[in-house]
């Protein structure tokens, strides 16, 4: 896609100028053409022309988004963010640069993606064919690929111990893809995607499917099982004797006073 701008002035110099103010870019930024050439007035009262001066540039998808991106930021506040474009053989990557930008990224890369979004939108009206945008800050792309990796494959090794299914949290299809590249690296696990639109997510199991859930049948031990704590009949005293020997009857004298009674006398 083409911008371009058509201005006139007394020289070429200010033509060109006045074109690229309107295009809001420096003059080294820009080609240009000159229309016409300035002509002098006749015996200085009649005649003459300005000079005309057409200035263009062809803006990429990259810079389209680029312009998309830095107009956004401006109104976020952000006046002081630099842009790095380095354009690929499918598209370009945009790598955001600048302090306290942090917060761009927002929860799991959620805000970056939805700016990424919207840049690729506007990067593939200008030649309506695919062109691949990819947003990034700090290399937040690759430690978060990095930290889906290291979850992938330990969510994949408990699944082929245990025998049961995992549910990932919802990803965007990118990240779904990181899971599923890393799962196949685990042998006796397999992934696959479940959900619609946002929460779509990766579930990771078994290949054979999930083994049947059992429970180990403990036994409840019976009281008579248990070892008994005091003495039983067959054990022995301390002097040798069984204790139902050394037992003694004691006999209880009825006449006898009973502890605490009080015998009124006559």
């Amino acid at each position: 896609m083409i911008k371009e701008a058509i201005a006139t002035g007394e020289t070429v110099e200010l033509a060109k100028e006045a074109a690229c103010r309107e295009l809001g870019v420096e003059s080294y930024e820009a080609e240009f053409e000159i229309l016409e050439m300035p002509t002098k007035k006749t015996f200085g009262l009649f005649g003459g022309n300005p000079a005309k001066v057409r200035v263009y540039i062809e803006n990429t998808p990259a810079d389209a988004a680029k312009e998309y991106l830095e107009n956004i930021l401006k109104h976020m506040g952000l006046l002081t963010v630099d842009i790095n474009v380095n354009e690929n053989e499918s598209g370009a990557e945009l790598s955001l640069c600048g302090d306290d930008i942090g917060f761009i990224i927002g929860h799991h890369g959620e805000t970056l993606d939805a700016l990424q979004y919207l840049a690729g939108l506007v990067a593939n009206h200008i030649d309506n064919e695919y062109y691949r945008i990819t947003l990034d800050i700090g290399n937040y792309r690759q430690k978060r690929k990095e930290t889906l990796e290291i979850l992938g494959k330990k969510i994949a090794s408990k699944v082929v111990r245990t025998g049961r299914n995992s549910s990932l949290e919802p990803m965007n299809p990118y990240e779904r893809r990181i899971i599923h590249t890393v799962v196949q690296t685990v042998e006796g696990a397999k992934s696959w995607s479940e959900g619609e639109n946002l929460n779509r997510h990766v579930v990771i199991g078994p290949e054979g499917g999930e083994r049947p859930f059992s429970r180990r049948n403990n036994r409840k031990r019976n009281f008579s099982d248990k070892p008994r704590t005091g003495y039983n009949r067959s054990q022995k005293s301390a002097s040798g004797a069984s204790f139902n020997s050394e037992r003694q009857t004691t006999k209880v004298d009825n006449k006898a006073p009973l502890y605490g009674r009080i015998d009124f006398k006559k």
